[in-house]
Formats: C-alpha cells, structure tokens, sequence
C-alpha cells in the first residue's frame, strides 16, 4: 500500500504524494505529513556506510514516493539534481560542518528545488494545465525555485520577497532570470509575504489558476532536506570517522524549520541521531516555546543578518509539534500541546543575537580558519553556548553544524569577520551583469490578488 499523507489541521482527506506535492497546502490550511513513516533496520544504516548521495536519496525516497514515481524514473531524477559536491569539513576534534552551498544558487535550498522541480513536471505529465508555484522567500528560496523551475513545461513562478531584508545579490538570483519566472518585492516582511501566499493558496476566486507552493510548506520540498542527514552519517562511517550506528549530534541554523523537519523524519526513519540543536537568531519563538510550553509568534518579525531566518511564526512548527502528538494551527494556536518531554529530549533550541553571530564568525576564522557566513554561525555558536551545559560528554560527541548558505552572498558581514573578501563565484558574479525586474507592492492581499489575476491571465 503506498504512504498516504495527512493534514496537520486534521480536517482535510488523506491524499498520495502526487496530490500532496501539486496542493501544496492541505484545504483546510494544515500542512502535509505521511500517516507512516518507514524505517531503515539498523543493518540497512550501515549498508549505506561510504554510498554516494544519489543512493542515500534514493534509498530514503523511494519508500514515500511509490507508485506516484516510479524507483527507476527517481533515480533519473537524483542523478540530473545532485550533480554537485556535498562537503563535510573537519572542524576540530570529533566536529565537522556540512556544507550545503555548492549547488548553483549556492544555498541548500538547491537539494530540495531542483528535485522538486523535477518530481512537479513528472506529476504533470497527462494534465491539460500547467501550474503556478507561488512562493515566498527570506532570503535563499526564493533563487533556488527560481533556477530550478526556470523554463520547465508547464509550469511558471511567482516569487514573493521582502524588499529591504535580503542582500543584494539573493535578490539578482530571482529578479535577472525573465522568461517564467517573476519576483514581487514586498514592502514588509517575510512573514509578510508567507501570509500572502497562504491566503491566495485559500482563496476560491483563484482555483482556476492552479496555485502550488514550493516552500517547506509542501512536502515535495521538504522531503529532499531529510538526504543530507542521512547522507552525513554515510559519509562519516564510510570514512571511518565514527563507529557503526553511532548517533550525531546536528546543530541545524532554523527560520521556518523546514530544515529540522528534514533532519526529524531522518530520525523517524532510524537514523542514529543524539541531538538535534535548533539555532535561531532573534525570531526567538521556538526556544521560549521549548523552555516555556507556551507559544507566542514574534510579530513583528525582528531584522537579523541571517536574514533567511528572519521568520517570526514558522510554519513548520506545525509538523514538529503533531510529530509530538501535539496542533498548533496555521494562525499559531495551540491547540493540543505536545510531548514537551519527549520534545525536549530530541531538540534543544538557543537564540543567538547578530552580536554573538559576528563573535562566533570571527572567533571560528582565527581559531581554525573556518570561514562561516551568519546562518551557519548561528548552528555554530549554539552548539558553543551549550557546551557548559552538556559537558563532559560534549567533548566526545560527533557534532555537525549545518552550513546553509555560501558565504560570498554576505560579502560586508564576512570581510568584517575574517579580514579579507571572499572570491565570488561564477554564479553569483554573472548576476551583476544581467537586467535586473521585479513588481513592488505593500502587503494587502488585494493587491496580491489582482496582480495574480493580470499576471496569470494574461499568461
């Protein structure tokens, strides 16, 4: 029987993965999570010990994915996607840090847009309409769907972006590309710009326009983020590095914590996992939350330099706390809690402020010349800040911080950290030289809804 998925809300009929993927949100405004989740028996882990990335997908995919795509079309897919490098950098005694901004918008964003991209022209195939992926972005999804979804059959991109709280060259990798792909700067914020999306996905004037969504919101984005888990244990046993199902400690950098939803389903599936340590900037919602039981959204959202981070209700909280038997709804109601103490003991959480991240940036470069842009220092220094707490078997954990970004897409912050400019890539340099447009508006959902309507009508 193929994995079917459930609504978050609880009030939506359970769908297979194809219909999960195309909607996006569920109808009832919750968000998507499979009825079950498979597991890997431990030998299966260390089968995978040395395999490449394309066999990690694959294996962890696979079982969510059937029949909707079939295994032999999935592999196709995955070769065509991670065409790129997936470094694990030593970083101290027992410490690595995975770097996920090799792929061609240079984010981990990369992993789960261009399969989903993939996946979302597969489910097309025999259709008789196209589709519009409306998204929302705080800093690094935004140029990711964009380069992934770029001339694709069928399928066409709205970007929504907070004009004043991503860097310049985040914007030029979704406002120089033209052809079916648009990009609208908000004058506001990102959760600006998520509210917006979810109330055009709920709107029935627009249902004949055939609105998806490619943020973590759908599963068909975050699914993929659950591979680099996995494949980080593969990698490390394969080397040698740690011994046979040792668990891992992961230090994930989270905005709209997609990124440990990701790392939470790796773990559903058996992945040795000891720790997950959720670094936030300022948008502190998730640690009070996790130290307190009680949920309060910030709003507004505060301005970081991790500005991808910058979200002040994450969505994917939702998921984390059904995962926990408990429902916070889309409005951010608690409406169930969770299990705090299992909770608590999978996930600890620290807020870092951009003083202490510029202090982790510069104290990383001159004591081990790691060079760290502000979202990864923030999974850096949370795993600093607990360190008192968790000694002394923090010495003897294998901990890796998640690196979500290329530093050369925060040029000021990183000269200031380290002394000297990062050499810019090819794929963000080419960026300066290209046309840049994009539409403006304030953040009223009227005038998201009739530039929809010009926009997709008139396509």
């Amino acid at each position: 029987m193929p994995i079917m998925f459930r609504s978050t809300n609880g009030h939506a009929p359970l769908v297979d993965f194809r219909e999960a993927l195309l909607a996006g949100q569920a109808p009832d405004r919750g968000l998507y999570l499979p009825t079950e989740i498979p597991r890997l028996a431990p030998e299966g882990w260390q089968a995978l010990a040395g395999a490449p990335y394309v066999d990690v997908a694959r294996r962890m995919l696979a079982p969510f994915l059937e029949p909707s795509i079939a295994e032999r079309d999935l592999v196709a897919m995955l070769e065509e996607a991670y065409d790129f490098p997936v470094p694990l950098e030593p970083a101290g005694p027992r410490r690595f840090v995975l770097r996920l901004d090799r792929g061609p918008t240079l984010s981990f964003k990369d992993f789960a847009a261009r399969l989903m991209a993939r996946m979302m022209s597969y489910a097309l195939r025999g259709e008789d309409h196209g589709l519009c992926v409306l998204a929302a972005t705080s800093g690094d999804t935004g140029g990711a769907v964009a380069n992934a979804f770029l001339g694709v059959e069928g399928i066409r991109v709205i970007v929504l972006f907070p004009l004043a709280e991503i860097t310049k060259r985040q914007r030029l990798q979704m406002t120089t590309l033209g052809g079916s792909i648009a990009a609208v700067g908000i004058e506001g914020k990102f959760d600006d710009c998520q509210r917006l999306v979810k109330e055009a996905f709920a709107d029935p004037d627009l249902a004949g326009f055939h609105l998806t969504s490619a943020n973590s919101i759908n599963f068909g984005r975050l699914l993929p983020q659950a591979v680099y888990y996995a494949y980080t244990y593969a990698t490390l046993a394969g080397q040698g590095a740690i011994a046979p199902l040792e668990p891992i400690v992961f230090a994930v950098p989270c905005g709209n914590f997609g990124n440990l939803i990701g790392g939470a389903l790796a773990q559903r599936m058996g992945l040795p996992v000891k720790k997950f340590v959720a670094g936030t900037n300022e948008n502190d919602a998730f640690p009070r939350y996790l130290a307190t039981g009680i949920y309060e959204k910030v709003e507004p959202s505060r301005r970081c330099i991790s500005s991808a981070m910058n979200v002040g209700h994450p969505s994917n909280l939702s998921r984390l706390i059904d995962l926990y038997d408990g429902t916070l709804d889309h409005a951010g109601t608690l409406v169930r809690q969770a299990d705090l103490a299992r909770l608590r003991a999978d996930v600890e959480s620290v807020s870092v402020d951009d003083a202490t991240c510029r202090r982790a940036m510069r104290e990383a470069f001159r004591e081990l010349g790691l060079i760290l842009e502000p979202h990864g220092a923030v999974a850096w220094q949370a795993l600093e800040t607990l360190r008192p707490r968790r000694e002394p078997a923090f010495r003897d954990e294998v901990q890796v911080a998640i690196e979500t970004a290329h530093p050369a897409k925060f040029p000021e912050e990183v000269l200031a950290a380290t002394g000297s400019d990062v050499p810019v890539p090819e794929a963000l340099a080419v960026l300066e030289r290209r046309r840049e447009e994009f539409a403006l508006m304030g953040p009223t959902y009227a005038e998201l809804k009739q530039y929809l309507r010009e926009e997709l009508s008139h396509g």
